[in-house]
């Protein structure tokens, strides 16, 4: 991953525009990138950009898995009345979907590891109260261990500027 790679994912994270950022992810074609903007994604945005990356057909299984776990997944393992009887329709659509499609391993690829960040003691609590729960949700997904950075919006003179890429003004 370079210098234009992380810039290009800062302005997509940090961008305003919500229709240009889904139209940019359905665009993307690498899946580490999906998996980069899951992990740095903020939620307080809403479903549609995660919804985005699921729909990507480049979208990894491991990218599944970390927006599950990043979406309240372990509420549903826990306790799945909780989430069906929400009255957050989205979040609930969308979790018991993902949930699905993580169970059918309808992904493309799974390259890209993601080891779920469930103690013992929350493993045990899981197969204790669903012995039938798969392996597979709370487990370390197939796949390469990334580095994945921390994309930031970082200010220059009062403007943002994604992962401090800047010009310093020149002085003579």
């Amino acid at each position: 991953m370079n210098n234009e790679d992380i810039k290009f994912l800062s302005n997509l994270l940090y961008s305003e525009d919500n229709d240009h950022f889904i139209r940019e992810i359905k665009n993307i074609t690498n899946p580490l990138f999906l998996h980069i903007i899951s992990a740095n994604y903020n939620w307080n945005s809403g479903l549609d950009v995660p919804q985005a990356i699921l729909d990507n057909q480049y979208c990894d299984f491991g990218t599944g898995l970390l927006l599950f776990y990043n979406a309240d997944g372990y509420r549903l393992l826990d306790s799945q009345d909780v989430v069906l009887d929400s009255p957050l329709k989205g979040w609930k659509e969308f979790l018991t979907n993902l949930y699905k499609k993580l169970l059918d391993t309808d992904f493309s690829t799974q390259g890209i590891s993601f080891t779920p960040s469930l103690t013992k003691v929350q493993i045990f609590k899981l197969k204790k109260s669903n012995p039938s729960i798969p392996d597979i949700l709370i487990s370390k997904s197939p796949g390469n261990e990334e580095e994945i950075p921390t994309l930031k919006l970082l200010f220059c003179g009062g403007y943002p500027v994604p992962n401090g890429f800047f010009i310093q003004p020149v002085t003579h």
